[in-house]
């Protein structure tokens, strides 16, 4: 899975995951990427740093937020809370469970678990719709 940083034309900013840029080139393309502030598809990435391994030693540096992006960190929060509350949690049964349920051979419903990025990849190579569910620390609001 790849991580972009994401625009819309107002330039709120936020984040989406994806299987590949070509993923996201599609999703936007069928208008199935949004953005979580004002609800725009006219989406695009924004030029992104390289990710870069941090030793545990160094503090955590608190991000400051405008009224805006905590009014949208909110809205995910709540938004990741409401998936959660009406999934079932299969737990590391996720991979199999989905293509059950993709297959007709388990009874439809949402589902949240654990799946290696391996399994993830290969559900979406089989046309199976996943997608990351974002975990917030519990000390933040």
């Amino acid at each position: 899975m790849i991580r972009f940083s994401l625009h819309c034309e107002k330039e709120h900013a936020f984040e989406g995951w994806f299987s590949s840029s070509a993923d996201f080139d599609a999703q936007c393309e069928r208008g199935l990427v949004e953005c979580p502030v004002c609800g725009s598809r006219q989406i695009g990435k924004a030029l992104m740093a390289p990710a870069l391994a941090v030793s545990r030693q160094t503090p955590s540096r608190p991000l400051a937020m405008d009224p805006e992006r905590r009014e949208a960190l909110r809205k995910l929060r709540e938004m990741v809370q409401a998936v959660k509350q009406n999934s079932e949690d299969v737990g590391d049964r996720f991979a199999d469970e989905a293509r059950k349920i993709h297959h007709g051979e388990s009874e439809a419903r949402g589902i949240i678990g654990k799946a290696s990025s391996e399994d993830a990849k290969s559900l979406i190579e089989d046309g199976i719709e996943i997608a990351p569910l974002p975990e917030f620390p519990d000390d933040l609001s």
